[in-house]
């Protein structure tokens, strides 16, 4: 009991300071890339045996989702369920920014005197805008104290249609970029299509949530407190792990120019998916906690599974990769700045 007890404690400390936290996580990787490096990497269970092995990002990305099902209380699902227009409304937007968003960057990077137009820096982020809404999402909700049935509707709902979104995203894209381009993201598109690991997002959600279900209202109070501290250091872990991912190849082959302007639209793209994510959920006259959901949904893109499609679709491009760290730092920094306005001040009584 004293341990739950600590854990509850130390949930509130790190959550407090989350935002600097995963800004320490970059400038980790940065300096110190290869223990991500080799977390990301399978590991046998069993040595010699290649076939039983351990994958530490999906095994972090499962902890965080069971903890935020293990959040929702039954009665939010059922008011959720008998009102959905929120998780319509964010499903809907999340699916409508990149064919809004992208068009306007290819026309911009079409002005520029760069023979290829950005198409490389494009293929980048069209990858990671039509992925589903990302895990993390969930993290910064509670840490704000927002909608969090709303917010893991939303993951869950993302990921169940990304087998059919993310492929008709990725192809309408495609049209706007020159011919090498739309073929890497023809390859990425299959690769889309043949599914998103449902079992690794679904089950453990479901599996939290129904626990919680049944636990009596103390112990769950309690448990819950200590799976949000788990799930803090699962999202940390993670963002360091990818970020090794990305600065490792760009450190090996700097390219001073792609490395500025793959910031600079990275960044304004990810900034532009929040503000617009915010104003829709002001003209819906959402409550501050339903715009937080809005905005964070829009803005928060699963850019791991993104990073795995730009690794396969053009291998001989790691560079690219590096929107994908960008856009994650800018997205986190934005969900900071999202929660903070929306948490509900102290009570000076």
């Amino acid at each position: 009991m004293n341990l739950l007890r600590h854990a509850s404690g130390f949930a509130a400390w790190l959550r407090g300071r989350l935002g600097r936290v995963v800004v320490a996580s970059y400038a980790a990787a940065l300096v110190l890339p290869l223990p991500g490096l080799w977390l990301r990497r399978p590991h046998a269970l069993v040595a010699g045996d290649a076939g039983l092995a351990i994958h530490v990002p999906p095994v972090l990305l499962g902890t965080l989702l069971f903890s935020a099902g293990f959040q929702i209380r039954f009665t939010a699902l059922r008011g959720l369920l008998r009102r959905p227009y929120s998780v319509v409304a964010a499903l809907g937007l999340r699916l409508a920014l990149p064919l809004v968003l992208i068009p306007v960057l290819v026309v911009l990077l079409r002005q520029t005197p760069d023979s290829d137009h950005g198409s490389g820096i494009i293929t980048s982020l069209v990858l990671i805008m039509a992925m589903p809404v990302a895990a993390n999402a969930t993290v910064w909700t509670a840490k704000g104290e927002g909608d969090q049935p709303t917010m893991v509707a939303t993951v869950l709902g993302s990921t169940v249609l990304s087998p059919l979104t993310t492929p008709l995203l990725i192809g309408a894209l495609a049209l706007l970029l020159p011919a090498h381009a739309a073929d890497a993201l023809s390859f990425a598109a299959t690769a889309a299509g043949n599914g998103v690991a449902l079992s690794s997002i679904v089950l453990p959600c479901a599996a939290g949530f129904v626990l919680r279900s049944v636990l009596p209202a103390a112990r769950g109070a309690l448990l819950g407190d200590a799976f949000a501290a788990v799930a803090l250091l699962a999202s940390v872990v993670t963002t360091y792990i990818n970020a090794s991912s990305a600065l490792a190849p760009c450190l090996a082959h700097p390219r001073p120019l792609l490395i500025v302007s793959g910031i600079v639209v990275a960044a304004t793209m990810c900034g532009a998916s929040f503000l617009l994510g915010h104003v829709a959920g002001a003209a819906l006259r959402l409550s501050s906690s339903g715009r937080s959901s809005l905005a964070l949904a829009c803005g928060m893109s699963n850019s791991s599974a993104g990073a795995v499609l730009i690794s396969a679709a053009v291998p001989s491009k790691p560079y690219l990769l590096l929107p994908v760290l960008v856009y994650g730092l800018v997205q986190k920094s934005a969900a900071n700045l999202v929660v903070r306005r929306t948490r509900p001040l102290p009570s000076l009584s």
